[in-house]
């Protein structure tokens, strides 16, 4: 499959998103297992999380990937070749200036952290240098942030939903109607792969 990306208008992309819920953990040792030990953009992670959780998310992916895996922190800016994981009760963010950002706003579609407020503000933040990836997972979590992250131009990945371990998730994506590809998961890290390498992200996002 040919990918045809759309950037920030720098030739970088500055983000890749990734949301996911029930069977998130496993569809995310695949996606992050997959991506080149050298992949030159931060990958920031909005997975439904217990609130004892955080830790083990780390340990667990951090054996799947060459990438590094850490929980997300507040005020830091977002690294090449790292995971930034939204740690448990937080909602991941990113403020106008690229940092990001951990608040304890409302629980979004009954989690926290949620994907849209995520997609939402990254859409903000970086315009059209956004990749959003929605995995599986049971509920609606992230369509709206799907709107979002197209309505700045960048692009969007979605789990085929008839191949997701929860289908509710995807299916809500896609049924925006606003989704670049639908891809079974084991496609979506060649994927991402091909993206960042057309845009010559050679040296991550200024």
């Amino acid at each position: 499959m040919q990918i045809f990306p759309g950037t920030d208008g720098r030739g970088h992309w500055e983000a890749v998103l990734v949301a996911s819920s029930a069977g998130g953990v496993q569809g995310l040792k695949v996606l992050l297992g997959g991506l080149r030990a050298t992949f030159p953009v931060p990958v920031l992670v909005a997975q439904h999380l217990n609130r004892s959780g955080g830790t083990r998310i780390v340990t667990i992916l951090a054996r799947s990937t060459a990438l590094t895996v850490k929980l997300a922190e507040d005020g830091e800016r977002p690294r090449a070749g790292t995971v930034h994981i939204a740690p448990p009760d937080r909602h991941l963010c990113v403020r106008e200036d690229g940092t990001l950002s951990l608040t304890h706003e409302d629980r979004v579609n009954y989690a926290r952290p949620a994907a849209d407020p995520l997609f939402e503000s990254a859409a903000t933040a970086y315009g059209a240098g956004v990749i959003g990836c929605v995995l599986t997972g049971a509920d609606g979590d992230g369509a709206r942030g799907v709107e979002a992250i197209k309505a700045q131009g960048g692009t969007v990945l979605v789990q085929d939903p008839e191949t997701a371990e929860f289908h509710g998730m995807p299916k809500a994506a896609v049924s925006t109607g606003r989704v670049d590809h639908v891809l079974p998961l084991a496609d979506i890290a060649p994927a991402l792969n091909r993206l960042v390498q057309e845009n010559g992200n050679a040296e991550g996002p200024s």
